[in-house]
């Protein structure tokens, strides 16, 4: 048996350390845009015979495009480098083929103008406040019946804001060590798992209630941890059986979708851990007014508004 409300203090701290390092990464690297947020081109090339990054690298640079980015994934490059127009493109491919001596299959081909880049960027941004926005309202009316609704939405909220920078924090270490850029396939992978961490924290909130109602405990500690324990099978096949799906998706998906994979894969981990060890222990603490506890600057006894 698990302790979930017992021990949160430590469970609050894991997360707090963790989110820490991910608020330190984005502030010092920041997330690496790709061309979606950016304006650029992109390309998966093969070639036959197979060339070596670096090569292929270094002729990019040989021929005018220094700032092109070169990935291996696979048996395929995937270079990143400024918008060029359809014509450049075959120029370009062209000139690589003459000069690496290797033929050169296009598999994929996007270019995207800076202006449309800004408001993709913009509108990813909105797309997610208004999910969480949205969230926040819902839960809170799904709970009306129970004391303080808006404190049920807003614990769901802190565990997703939770998962987010992690996430986030996550990915802008991987742009500063191995160039992983973030794209409106990173912002539909961020979607997807706002959605399946609210999901979850539903569905343990939704037993906290069933109990709530049957009065299994006076104590609502109590009644947290045991609703907790009573979801927890639950909570665990559901994340082993979409981590299957998550998986299946890597391996056969192809490259183009791998950002979209790995950023669902950090926020299964993340959402499993935040809806059992994050929302309902916090309830709990918000609840016994422990805050001072936690926040040695807020007075013992005292919730915040």
């Amino acid at each position: 048996m698990i302790d979930f409300v017992g021990k949160r203090k430590w469970f609050f701290l894991f997360s707090a350390l963790i989110i820490i390092v991910a608020i330190i990464s984005l502030a010092a690297f920041k997330l690496r845009p790709g061309i979606d947020f950016t304006g650029g081109t992109s390309m998966t090339l093969r070639f036959t015979p197979q060339v070596e990054q670096e090569q292929l690298r270094q002729e990019f640079t040989n021929l005018g495009h220094p700032e092109a980015i070169v990935q291996m994934s696979g048996g395929d490059f995937l270079v990143r480098l400024k918008e060029i127009s359809p014509q450049e493109r075959e120029s370009l491919s062209e000139e690589l083929e003459t000069s690496l001596g290797s033929e050169i299959k296009v598999r994929d081909y996007n270019a995207i103008s800076a202006s449309i880049a800004a408001n993709t960027a913009r509108n990813a941004g909105i797309a997610v406040m208004i999910a969480a926005v949205a969230m926040l309202l819902y839960i809170a009316w799904a709970f009306r019946r129970m004391p303080n609704p808006f404190r049920w939405g807003a614990c769901a909220i802190i565990a997703l804001v939770h998962d987010v920078l992690i996430v986030m924090g996550i990915f802008s270490i991987l742009g500063r060590t191995a160039n992983v850029e973030v794209n409106a396939m990173f912002i539909t992978g961020l979607l997807t798992v706002v959605g399946y961490s609210v999901n979850n924290t539903v569905v343990a909130f939704d037993r906290i209630r069933e109990n709530m109602v049957k009065g299994i405990d006076p104590d609502f500690a109590v009644t947290v941890n045991s609703s907790l324990l009573e979801t927890l099978t639950r909570s665990l096949n559901t994340s082993l059986t979409t981590l299957c799906v998550i998986l299946a998706l890597f391996l056969f998906g192809g490259s183009t979708i791998h950002l979209f994979v790995a950023v669902l894969l950090v926020g299964l981990l993340a959402g499993t851990y935040s809806s059992l060890f994050i929302a309902g222990p916090l309830m709990v603490t918000w609840e016994k007014g422990e805050w001072g506890q936690l926040f040695p600057w807020i007075p013992a006894g005292e919730k915040p508004v």
